[in-house]
């Protein structure tokens, strides 16, 4: 078990230092950094889907998976469909007058704050099962937290913050997947079989992310070439979570 918690706590402190990443995007222009999201964007969706299919189902299924274990997968796509509209509800709001921007911004660190406490979740649930099962879950929230850090950092600039103030709000966001993690360790620490509900979730979230936001932000390029290599990219991701069976 001491083991589970080592790799648990740095796993999370590893996404957790993603937090930063805007560091980068101060150097670059508009265009670059357009241009970097877009591939980031085809490899994360193409990771996270592959990290549910290759990785977590799977491995639910070595114990058992019916009906059950499906209504758990609903239930979480079910709690992030409401959990997106509230926020997505808030932010329209909030857009239509100039003085409440400030405000959204708070409104923004509050969801990515507990996006970043679910993926703690998910990862420690992910530990719990296996070695390679977290190590897979760990790579696909890293990928999938890049581009969204990234963004996270500009609308926190856009709100009024300084880059320095964004930064260091965006690393204490990201640190609540500690959190997440902590408490799915201390209250899992006797269980014999692996947490069901827990990975349920944890791959309902995997889901609805790259299918509700990630890939209809792929299905915005029209063009041929970009289109074939945005698939490229999509389908290393799958591959990337594909090869870690090898350690297995």
């Amino acid at each position: 078990m001491s083991e589970v918690w080592l790799y648990t706590l740095l796993a999370v402190l590893i996404v957790s230092a993603v937090s930063l990443v805007g560091i980068i995007t101060l150097g670059l222009n508009h265009d670059r950094l357009k241009s970097i999201l877009y591939y980031l964007v085809s490899f994360s969706a193409g990771a996270l889907l592959g990290d549910v299919f290759i990785h977590v189902i799977p491995e639910m299924a070595e114990t058992q998976f019916g009906t059950r274990e499906g209504l758990y997968f609903l239930f979480g796509i079910v709690v992030f469909f409401i959990l997106e509209r509230f926020i997505h509800w808030q932010h329209t709001h909030g857009d239509e007058h100039d003085e409440r921007v400030h405000s959204s911004v708070y409104l923004t660190m509050f969801g990515d704050s507990l996006h970043n406490f679910i993926d703690g979740i998910v990862i420690a649930a992910s530990f719990l099962v296996s070695p390679t099962l977290g190590i897979a879950a760990t790579i696909a929230v890293v990928l999938h937290e890049i581009p969204q850090e990234i963004g996270q950092y500009a609308i926190l600039i856009h709100g009024g913050w300084s880059k320095a103030k964004a930064l260091w709000y965006n690393l204490l966001s990201g640190l609540t997947s500690v959190i997440g993690a902590v408490i799915v360790l201390v209250f899992a620490q006797n269980l014999e079989e692996p947490p069901t509900f827990l990975l349920a979730f944890a791959g309902a979230s995997f889901i609805y992310i790259a299918l509700s936001d990630l890939v209809p932000e792929l299905h915005k390029e029209v063009g041929k070439r970009r289109s074939l290599i945005q698939f490229a990219w999509f389908v290393v991701g799958i591959a990337l979570m594909g090869s870690l069976l090898f350690l297995e």
